[in-house]
């Protein structure tokens, strides 16, 4: 089983979830984060004052998949997410040692 963490663009969620859809991948969870890689924020002006955004406002995805549906799902989420611009994400793909569910007890891929 492996976990999967996606960094993308709020704008891109819809998208990235229906290209998971197609291939059946359902469960996941999304958080609001804020951060910056290469593009390091950027300068706005307000009311004639400027300032510097330093950290972007992002959507994290994460979900857990069996291990033979890894490449699929990232491939999926990379197509589905990608603007061609600075700042499109990235993704992690993490090994989880043990998956429960805790309604039913089940274990591993069960679980999922």
């Amino acid at each position: 089983m492996k976990k999967i963490e996606a960094i993308i663009k709020p704008f891109k969620l819809e998208d990235v979830k229906d290209a998971l859809a197609d291939i059946e991948i359902s469960g996941m969870t999304v958080s609001e984060v804020k951060g910056h890689g290469r593009q390091q924020g950027h300068t706005e002006l307000y009311r004639g004052a400027e300032y510097v955004v330093d950290f972007i406002p992002k959507l994290k995805i994460e979900l857990a998949v069996a291990e033979d549906m890894v490449d699929e799902v990232v491939s999926k989420i990379a197509q589905s997410a990608k603007t061609g611009k600075i700042g499109d994400g990235k993704i992690f793909v993490s090994s989880l040692e043990k998956v429960v569910r805790i309604r039913t007890g089940e274990e591993g891929n069960e679980a999922l």
